[in-house]
């Protein structure tokens, strides 16, 4: 998302040769939806990829209204009938014959969940998708979808300070044997120890309008951040790698999916791989940055509202 949208002008050569590098590096797993840019984030893959498909597994979204090739604000569509309009289009954006895994974006209250498993299920008959998967769902729409199509996956925010996940999604889905991947496992780049005030991104950035970044609620998060930083420095490595250490030690269950635009960062965060963290460190990090420590949601209300909990 980040190399079309939200976080700072985009800068296609160095995108793409992020990507080539993630290849070459052995990070296949590319996730993009039709909402990023909207479009253009799916058509930089399509452009990237040629030549490169059967290399990388490719999962995009669908969920949103569109108006004039531009998002409708934050309204949702996964009536069938669109859901199969928006795979085409991201078929030909991708400029690829099948998408490996498919996720409704955001549960959509209009349309029940059966219907979207079941529309989902016939792309997979019709070969147009390999995968089923949901993004933000609680529990109720999970086992419903399930119980009429298997979902593979999960896609929510989850990272040392987003925990929400802990107590009633991450039981279900491992009793059903479904994958969960983790979106902004940094906390949207908190958790690299280069955070800002809010009001020092520019107004085009996501950040400027996070509630986590914001005033009272940024000062109660660093100090509860400093001991990532603290660990870091002791282990010779990043705040980051720190970060997506304790995510890659929860389970093998879990894929963590860092967004980055720079080859830089890009080898930063597959570094952290190598990092093995003690139990004493797993414990401190647990208790630094525990649910209560960390100050304001993850969303503004208006985004808040559209996630399934």
């Amino acid at each position: 998302m980040g190399m079309s949208q939200s976080y700072g002008a985009a800068d296609e050569p160095e995108s793409i040769a992020t990507l080539y590098r993630a290849i070459e590096l052995g990070c296949t797993f590319f996730d993009t939806a039709e909402v990023y840019g909207p479009f253009t984030n799916e058509e930089l893959l399509g452009r990237s990829l040629e030549g490169r498909r059967d290399q990388v597994l490719l999962a995009t979204k669908f969920g949103f209204r569109f108006e004039g090739g531009k998002a409708a604000g934050m309204e949702l569509d996964s009536r069938p009938e669109h859901i199969r309009l928006a795979v085409d289009g991201s078929l030909r954006r991708l400029r690829t014959g099948y998408i490996d895994l498919l996720y409704q974006h955001r549960v959509d209250p209009a349309v029940p969940i059966e219907e979207v498993a079941g529309a989902v299920g016939e792309l997979i008959a019709d070969g147009k998708v390999r995968f089923f998967g949901l993004s933000e769902a609680g529990v109720n729409t999970i086992r419903r979808a399930h119980a009429v199509f298997p979902v593979s996956v999960v896609q929510s925010e989850y990272s040392l300070w987003e925990r929400n996940l802990e107590r009633d999604v991450l039981p279900v889905l491992r009793e059903l044997g479904i994958g969960l991947v983790a979106f902004s496992p940094l906390g949207r780049g908190f958790l690299t120890g280069n955070a800002k005030r809010a009001e020092e991104y520019p107004p085009d950035d996501f950040r400027r309008g996070d509630p986590r970044y914001q005033g009272e609620n940024y000062d109660a998060n660093v100090q509860a951040a400093q001991t990532v930083r603290e660990i870091a420095a002791s282990q010779h490595a990043t705040p980051a790698q720190i970060a997506l250490a304790w995510l890659l030690q929860r389970g093998e269950d879990i894929v963590p999916i860092p967004g980055t635009k720079r080859r830089t960062y890009l080898q930063e965060n597959i570094a952290a791989a190598a990092f093995k963290l003690e139990p004493a460190q797993i414990a401190a990090l647990d208790e630094a940055l525990a649910p209560e420590k960390i100050a304001g949601p993850r969303y503004n209300a208006a985004r808040m509202a559209q996630i399934d909990r």
